[in-house]
């Protein structure tokens, strides 16, 4: 279900978008008072549109979610996480340039 918007996730919902998606999800674990966080925000809404048929973003609120924040060991944020056939791949801390976002993601696309 190819949208172009980052969906967001919750405690509730995320093993059941992880594991239903066709497609690898690339999850932003995040806070509302992540400068950083913000930085990284627009540059994901970016892929979510340009990459919508191969890429869907998630975005998991981590003052919210403390459940999945903690399953997954995320300890700074932003931390990025890419699920591929419902299994991490590949994570990524911190904010990055478009560029170099795509390219630690294009062998996983």
């Amino acid at each position: 279900m190819a949208t172009g918007k980052p969906i967001t996730l919750s405690d509730g919902s995320f093993d059941e978008e992880i594991n239903g998606s066709a497609v690898p999800i690339l999850v932003d674990f995040w806070a509302e008072w992540c400068g950083p966080c913000k930085t990284i925000s627009p540059i994901l809404e970016d892929l979510a549109q340009e990459r919508a048929d191969s890429l869907r973003i998630g975005k998991l609120n981590v003052d919210e979610n403390l459940e999945t924040a903690r399953r997954y060991e995320v300890m700074s944020i932003p931390t990025l996480i890419l699920f591929k056939d419902g299994e991490p791949a590949r994570r990524i801390v911190g904010s990055r340039p478009k560029s170099a976002l795509l390219q630690e993601l294009e062998a996983y696309l």
